[in-house]
């Protein structure tokens, strides 16, 4: 790498904590907001069905309501900028027809192969066990998780992935349908009011086996 893009990667990648504490009195506006959920929907997914859907709780009225919710990650839900809400979209293959119609109109794929993988994903997602469906979405939407914080980091802010919460009233608390939005976890995001504390890595040898 050149010192420039190591410079970033450090910065973005390697230099990236979790965050308890964050300063109270910054504010990140919802344009912004608005650009980083953007670039973090660039992620893969299965056949492109981007299946996340994101709750963005920025106001003190929505903080005072998750606060009781996030029991174990209070701090972050009241300090922080925003707290993101991710969940999947059990539904989310209402949405096939324009993804892949979009697709077309913008030149990115010919009609020909539209069509034919439109006959071959809507019945396979048909047939689909509940269970292999849950398990793909929540893959899809881990993944676009995990990049949501890259893209804050190199926006400049801090980020810190909740799992602590009453996922099973989320959902209604916010005046979502708790069957079809499932939820994947909490991101707070903000500037660290305290740096985050490093964490110990397994080494590579350990958690890799070469074939």
């Amino acid at each position: 790498m050149t010192s420039l893009k190591q410079n970033n990667f450090n910065e973005i990648v390697l230099e990236r904590r979790s965050v308890k504490v964050y300063d109270p009195e910054v504010k990140i506006s919802r344009e912004e907001l608005t650009e980083i959920l953007a670039e973090a929907s660039r992620a893969p997914s299965a056949i492109n069905m981007q299946p996340w859907r994101f709750l963005v709780i920025d106001s003190a009225e929505g903080k005072e309501k998750l606060a009781p919710l996030a029991s174990f990650n209070q701090t972050q839900a009241l300090t922080s900028s925003a707290v993101i809400a991710v969940f999947y979209d059990a539904n989310n293959i209402e949405y096939i027809d324009e993804i892949f119609g979009k697709a077309v109109e913008l030149g990115y794929m010919p009609q020909d192969i539209m069509d034919m993988q439109l006959q071959q994903a809507k019945p396979y997602y048909a047939n689909m066990a509940a269970s292999d469906l849950r398990d793909m979405n929540l893959i899809d939407s881990g993944i676009v998780s995990m990049q949501l914080m890259l893209v804050a980091r190199a926006h400049g802010y801090d980020t810190n992935p909740m799992a602590g919460y009453e996922k099973d009233q989320i959902a209604e608390a916010f005046g979502l349908d708790k069957e079809r939005f499932q939820p994947v976890m909490l991101i707070s995001i903000g500037k660290a009011a305290k740096e985050g504390y490093p964490s110990y890595r397994l080494p590579v040898e350990t958690i890799t086996t070469w074939a």
